[in-house]
């Protein structure tokens, strides 16, 4: 009778606890957000370029946009040649923001000739950034 009656408590405290729990709330997965396009040009496009070293190229496409691309390392006079061109190995004509495996700058000098300057990332900048170029970076 007592094993009964301490059985019956059990269950009767069991219960209480599981009346006065908060109830359990079912979570819902929310769907994740589309993840935005990166932002991308043609490079017919570029209307002019400006260098103030030798690592960093900034591309003026159309009239409001400026793009930077980081090369890999030192393209020799890349800071005073007066053409480029921009070669794109992988996906066509198009260029887009992040890592462009592929995408080489190819400048042409008198002393040196063709040099090839294979690009590791691309983005573009806010209007705010282009402002604060320096003057001989702005293309």
């Amino acid at each position: 009778m007592k094993k009964r009656l301490a059985a019956l408590v059990s269950l009767v405290a069991i219960s209480a606890a599981a009346v006065a729990a908060p109830p359990i709330e079912r979570v819902v997965a929310q769907p994740a957000a589309p993840k935005a396009s990166p932002a991308c040009f043609w490079i017919r496009d570029v209307d002019g370029f400006a260098a103030n070293d030798t690592t960093t190229l900034y591309l003026r496409v159309g009239m409001n946009q400026v793009w930077e691309l980081k090369l890999f390392a030192n393209c020799i006079n890349l800071d005073w040649v007066h053409h480029l061109g921009i070669r794109n190995r992988g996906a066509g004509s198009n260029v887009c923001e992040g890592p462009n495996p592929g995408l080489d700058v190819v400048v042409r000098d008198v002393g040196i000739g063709r040099q090839s300057c294979p690009v590791t990332n691309v983005r573009r900048l806010s209007p705010v950034e282009i402002a604060a170029l320096p003057k001989n970076a702005r293309p």
